[in-house]
């Protein structure tokens, strides 16, 4: 393999990629848009059933994409805590004093990413973001494990960590708060809920005949309108 140079030969990592199998080059199941439901949070849960029943690796995970004071877009991958299936509403869970948190504080909207590789599809979710009531946050916090619970007491995401033992040192300290106060709770521990305005689920297919379904948000509020897109 030869780096990448001025006169246009491919570096390592193009031919890498060329090296590997062509996506959606596998068996994946289909889909007709025409019988999918009215509201877009009833597709997801069935879509994420599926890719469940299909063994996808961390069916929960999604991608939280945001911006800055600055107008920068930022993304990072975090877990989907719930689906408010007729509202439209994707809940997830964060420090406000990290900096999702606070790029949603000043940019109260975002977008999430989900793809499920076992099954070849994939949700994308735009609108405004809400914060959840502080007894919501409260409950979350409750329902995760120790280590969970102990990480985020330990909070500080992002900022520079001046070595290993200093972090282990932070994460044993929370646990043994944890465990002197079973009912002890994370302050910045925030429940976020995304309200899509549009919902898009892409279903792939090995001959490049993909369906993308867009779900868009009447004004009204009243319901939802479908259309087919171009994939």
């Amino acid at each position: 393999m030869t780096d990448h140079h001025s006169d246009g030969a491919p570096g390592v990592a193009a031919e890498l990629l060329r090296s590997a199998p062509p996506p959606m080059a596998r068996e994946l199941p289909g889909f007709d848009a025409g019988r999918a439901p009215a509201a877009p949070g009833r597709l997801f849960v069935a879509w994420l059933a599926e890719a469940l029943d299909a063994g996808a690796a961390d069916p929960q995970v999604m991608t939280l994409s945001t911006v800055d004071a600055e107008g920068l877009p930022d993304a990072r991958v975090l877990v989907l805590r719930d689906v408010d299936e007729a509202g439209g509403g994707w809940m997830f869970a964060a420090d406000a004093a990290s900096p999702k948190g606070r790029q949603l504080a000043g940019v109260p909207a975002a977008a999430m990413t989900v793809y499920w590789p076992a099954v070849g599809r994939q949700v994308r979710l735009r609108g405004p973001v809400e914060t959840a009531p502080r007894p919501v946050a409260e409950a979350d916090f409750a329902s995760r494990s120790p280590l969970s619970r102990a990480a985020t007491l330990v909070g500080r995401q992002s900022e520079p960590l001046g070595s290993a033992e200093q972090l282990a040192a932070a994460a044993e300290d929370a646990l043994h708060r944890i465990e002197a106060e079973p009912g002890a709770s994370a302050p910045g521990h925030t429940v976020y809920v995304l309200r899509a305005e549009t919902a898009e689920f892409w279903q792939g297919d090995p001959e490049r005949r993909h369906v993308r379904l867009r779900y868009r948000r009447r004004a009204d509020g009243g319901g939802w309108d479908r259309s087919l897109l171009w994939p």
